[in-house]
């Protein structure tokens, strides 16, 4: 995609195309968004838009950088991935030792963190100081879902972008699975047929966080209808503070099978 193409976003997109035609590209930025929100697409679309080699400001889909983003070849970009739990100081330090390489395709070395705000502590200060002393051309892009996770001094070194409510397939197919559970809880199934559903659909944390973000969506959503609905006001507060309470959970490395079920009791009860 270009980044043209996120006509949900314009004023944004409106700021990053006239910092980057204006060469006025930061050295570390971070894009929060919840877990339903393809971040790294996001993430790639304003690199192509950097380093485009026909329409800088938005990116081609066309040219030989923005193909070779598209399809993680880039020679120059790395992407850091968290594990189940959290990303280690050793792969922030893996990530630091890429970027002191001279870049081979251009004059930029990039790099994407997934999952940023789960950097352990130690991983977060070792960044830190890539930040603060970055090498020239080094551009560092965090993904987070809650800046509150991470370190005050690494925030305040990056220019942020939130991203919120564009709708993309990934963002639908969850939206709709969560509503296939409100809609089991509300008819009275079973809980063996409900904990059938979540097994087929909930196969690891991240898919649980996205489970709880698309419950929370439809709840707060459901906020702006009246009390004839299926679900009373109350009821839909309450259900809102249950899904903050499984959040709190899964960031406590909680199990997230257990977390989803103890969920969906609080919520059919």
């Amino acid at each position: 995609m270009s980044l043209r193409d996120y006509n949900e976003y314009k004023r944004l997109i409106e700021r990053i195309s006239k910092a980057i035609i204006n060469a006025n590209v930061s050295h570390a930025y971070i894009i929060e968004g919840d877990s339903c929100i393809d971040k790294e697409a996001f993430a790639k679309d304003f690199i192509k838009a950097i380093l485009c080699l026909e329409e800088p400001g938005f990116g081609c889909d066309r040219c030989v950088n923005c193909r070779k983003i598209d399809h993680d070849n880039y020679e120059d970009m790395y992407i850091l991935r968290a594990d189940e739990l959290s990303l280690k100081d050793a792969a922030v330090s893996g990530l630091q030792e890429n970027l002191k390489n001279k870049p081979s395709a251009g004059n930029r070395n990039i790099a994407i963190i997934e999952g940023a705000d789960s950097m352990t502590p130690r991983a977060q200060n070792r960044l830190l100081k890539t930040l603060e002393e970055p090498n020239p051309g080094t551009i560092i892009i965090l993904l987070s879902e809650n800046t509150e996770n991470l370190l005050q001094t690494i925030t305040s070194r990056c220019i942020i972008y939130r991203l919120g409510n564009f709708v993309q397939s990934n963002q639908n197919d969850k939206l709709a699975f969560a509503q296939k559970i409100i809609d089991m809880v509300l008819e009275g199934c079973y809980f063996c047929d409900l904990k059938e559903t979540l097994t087929k659909g909930v196969k690891d944390r991240k898919e649980a966080f996205m489970l709880l973000d698309g419950l929370e969506r439809l709840f707060s959503g459901d906020m702006a209808g009246d009390d004839t609905g299926a679900m009373r006001k109350e009821k839909i507060i309450e259900n809102v503070r249950y899904v903050e309470e499984a959040r709190r959970d899964l960031l406590a490395n909680v199990n997230y099978k257990y977390a989803i079920r103890n969920l969906i009791l609080k919520i059919g009860g």
